[in-house]
């Protein structure tokens, strides 16, 4: 089958001078060439395309693909990670990974909690601070844990984020809403383990595939998994470890709740962190999870659970491949 590939290449915005934190979500050369050579690898012809933009040239020149490999986290908006699905189904074009609505709503953290709560997931109590003002209407108990609402890759999450009282807050929400022009997340601190879970498959054929513990290490910055901690010199960090045990078992039925009711399809990975009792609670999640091979979380689970990276994206087409029937005898064939 011809695929076509969409993805935004990290090198080609720093280029054009974005910075190191405004481009943490995209994507090395690395991991477009092992996505395309592991589509090879399953019988494919993938197709490079790249950004939203270099979609929308491709398709007004008449050209077109059997699906496309959605790997596209876009640069503009909330709904930026929603633009190149929504596209594809403007042009009737199947793709991989979740649709606009998911995709739109994930990104907005506290949209995608207040669905996850009305399903019965668990999930810290929250507040969003739209404007400044909003600061001082927060009653939540300290200490609370501040975020951009629709940022990734743990953008705007440093040695600040956690704070003790009304002072901290209004002033990290403050440097917040001006640095990321958009609302600031308060949650309430969860002070316990922290996990990330990998997860195959949509609706009820949907399953846990490992879950890995963020330890920190000595030189961990500030109080949670966030940008500082991500980039160069993570190793010395925090410790990426493989979990098992109920709680790691607790953290997975968790994510997968989280991830029915937010209608993930296909791949990703569920951010979980646990109450000082040990009761896991949803933190965030990435249904356009990193794909870097020996690098990105849901790689090293999947190594964890004896899966060669051709096996992961070969699952995860599978995955695709059932939801297209019409697909599915091609897919097959080409395997």
């Amino acid at each position: 089958m011809r695929i076509g590939v969409t993805y935004d290449l990290r090198a080609d915005y720093l280029a054009m001078g974005y910075g190191d934190e405004e481009t943490a979500e995209f994507d090395s050369e690395i991991t477009i060439a092992a996505i395309c050579e592991a589509l090879t690898g399953l019988g494919h012809e993938p197709v490079r395309i790249g950004t939203v933009r270099k979609l929308v040239e491709r398709l007004a020149a008449g050209e077109r693909w059997d699906a496309v490999f959605n790997f596209c986290e876009g640069l503009k908006g909330v709904a930026r990670e929603a633009q190149v699905p929504a596209l594809l189904e403007a042009y009737d074009i199947p793709y991989v990974f979740s649709d606009p609505l998911t995709l739109a709503l994930a990104l907005d953290k506290s949209m995608a909690k207040r669905v996850v709560r009305d399903a019965g997931v668990p999930t810290a109590d929250f507040a969003v601070i739209e404007r400044i003002e909003d600061a001082a209407q927060v009653a939540l108990a300290y200490p609370l844990f501040l975020k951009p609402v629709a940022e990734g890759s743990g953008k705007g999450v440093g040695a600040r984020s956690k704070v003790d009282d009304a002072a901290a807050l209004r002033a990290v929400a403050a440097d917040l809403l001006v640095r990321f022009s958009q609302p600031v997340l308060v949650e309430t601190f969860l002070p316990g383990r922290e996990f990330t879970v990998g997860i195959l498959g949509t609706g009820e054929d949907a399953e846990v595939l490992g879950v890995s513990e963020i330890v920190p290490k000595e030189k961990f910055v500030g109080a949670g998994y966030g940008f500082e901690n991500k980039e160069t010199g993570w190793e010395d960090k925090v410790e990426i470890r493989s979990a098992r045990g109920a709680e790691a078992k607790a953290a997975g039925d968790v994510a997968l709740g989280a991830w029915r009711a937010l209608r993930c399809r296909d791949g990703g990975r569920i951010d979980i962190r646990c109450a000082a009792n040990g009761a896991p609670h949803f933190i965030e999640v990435n249904p356009l999870a990193g794909l870097r091979p020996e690098h990105s979380d849901l790689c090293l689970i999947a190594n964890d659970a004896g899966l060669s990276y051709q096996e992961l994206i070969g699952a995860i087409m599978a995955a695709f491949f059932k939801r297209h029937p019409e697909l599915e005898a091609r897919g097959r064939a080409a395997a």
